[in-house]
């Protein structure tokens, strides 16, 4: 999937860009329960910084195989929770809510955990 992916219908060829996909499904995951936010890693010095709304899509990777949607989150758990309750609820929420947003089914929900905080 280069810039989007596209699919046909009888009334023409709907293409959706990764960036749409990726920012609904950002906003998906903030809205799980013991998601902090989306982290931004700096591969030259390994830090870790939590994203703002307007860059979260920097957290998410969009790809397509087989006609299907790959989508992989580098996440910011919230401290004390479980993290794979939060990571199992997002994985369900974000692709039962991509694929009815979309009609793309998700073929997986990849999670990276990046890093964890107290919630203020």
């Amino acid at each position: 999937m280069k810039k989007g992916s596209s699919m046909n219908t009888h009334i023409g060829k709907i293409t959706i860009d990764r960036e749409v996909v990726g920012m609904y499904a950002g906003s998906v995951a903030v809205e799980c329960f013991g998601i902090v936010g989306m982290a931004g890693v700096n591969v030259k010095d390994g830090l870790v910084k939590l994203l703002k709304m307007d860059s979260i899509t920097r957290g998410i990777v969009v790809k397509m195989e087989n006609n299907k949607l790959v989508l992989d989150f580098h996440v910011i758990v919230a401290y004390g929770v479980s993290i794979l309750a939060v990571a199992d609820n997002l994985v369900s929420n974000v692709k039962y809510k991509v694929e009815e947003f979309t009609g793309i089914e998700v073929a997986k929900v990849n999670v990276f955990v990046e890093g964890v905080r107290a919630i203020d």
